[in-house]
């Protein structure tokens, strides 16, 4: 059974090719950015908004980056805060991805990706399964064959709310794998780390997060990576399996972006929009992005919203058939 969120569907775009190799005179640099993260310290998020600020500010591109976790309502305290707050929020970017179009969808915040100013996609970030380095679970084989015997004592948890993203890919891969997804225990944690806290304390079996997530403590021996949902095995953590070639036919790729004020004036929005597009040809960036596993996918202003809005389509088709929505 082939459950498939691509790039072809979900993330309707090419990563794009960018040349920008004169260096940055004094009066194209950004001053400053304050990145405003609406999760907790170690997820997602929090690192796509530190790394992005890491390359900026070492490529000269950016002159400071501070940073802000607002963690609350799956991500809705900081996005209210932002619309709440908006001109005294000119220099600040949110960083964001594929939650913002579920949480809407589903209700769990009132607002949407409509409400904000769609500054630029930057990346995306394969989904993974992991499990405890001292779980006797070695392979998504294992797992099926674990929840198969005991679906109840088999949780999976995610740093995500019900019907959230890690729960949708966990859900996604069970039902590639034969079984029924909305019959998953699903333990939802606030942010990533929380959740990678409660895998290694065995409060769960496994864990449902972003692979960039599960890559260094996979490397430091705490983890073990048993399917990532790319097409391919990625070279960042080349020993991680993916889905496909257990036989789950499963892949997916989370975007991330950022996100200003509503009403943020243009001439800040283009000074952030053409900062992020140099980003891309600069040494400082491509050290972030290898080192995390990221996919280098590019989109900004009008393709960013109309990426946005296919992309509402496939998630609300998707939840439907999962029984989400």
């Amino acid at each position: 059974m082939k459950m498939t969120l691509t790039r072809r569907a979900l993330m309707a775009v090419t990563a794009a090719t960018l040349a920008f190799a004169a260096p940055v005179s004094a009066d194209e640099m950004v001053d400053s950015i304050h990145f405003l993260i609406p999760g907790g310290a170690g997820g997602g998020w929090d690192g796509t908004a530190r790394g992005t600020g890491e390359a900026l500010t070492k490529a000269g591109l950016v002159g400071n980056a501070s940073f802000e976790n607002m963690s609350g309502g799956g991500g809705g305290k900081a996005i209210g805060y932002l619309i709440e707050n908006a001109e005294s929020n000119h220099g600040t970017l949110m960083v964001n991805s594929t939650p913002i179009v579920i949480r809407s969808l589903t209700g769990v915040f009132p607002h949407n990706f409509r409400d904000l100013t769609m500054v630029a996609g930057t990346i995306g970030d394969y989904a993974a399964i992991v499990v405890g380095k001292d779980s006797p679970i070695n392979s998504m084989s294992d797992l099926i064959s674990a929840y198969q015997a005991d679906p109840r004592k088999t949780a999976i948890g995610g740093g995500s709310v019900p019907g959230g993203m890690d729960h949708l890919v966990a859900a996604m891969v069970m039902k590639a794998a034969g079984e029924e997804p909305t019959a998953v225990k699903y333990i939802p944690y606030d942010a990533g780390g929380v959740a990678m806290a409660a895998l290694l304390s065995g409060e769960i079996a496994a864990l449902s997060t972003g692979f960039s997530e599960a890559i260094d403590l996979a490397n430091a021996g705490e983890v073990k990576i048993i399917g990532v949902t790319a097409e391919d095995r990625v070279p960042a953590y080349a020993d991680a399996p993916t889905m496909k070639e257990q036989g789950i036919d499963a892949t997916f790729v989370n975007w991330r972006g950022f996100f200003g004020a509503p009403g943020l004036p243009q001439e800040k929005v283009d000074a952030y929009r053409a900062a992020l597009a140099k980003m891309y040809d600069t040494p400082e960036w491509e050290e972030v992005r290898a080192r995390n596993g990221w996919v280098n996918i590019h989109n900004s202003g009008d393709d960013f919203v109309s990426f946005l809005e296919g992309q509402e389509e496939v998630i609300k088709s998707l939840m439907q058939e999962l029984g989400f929505l």
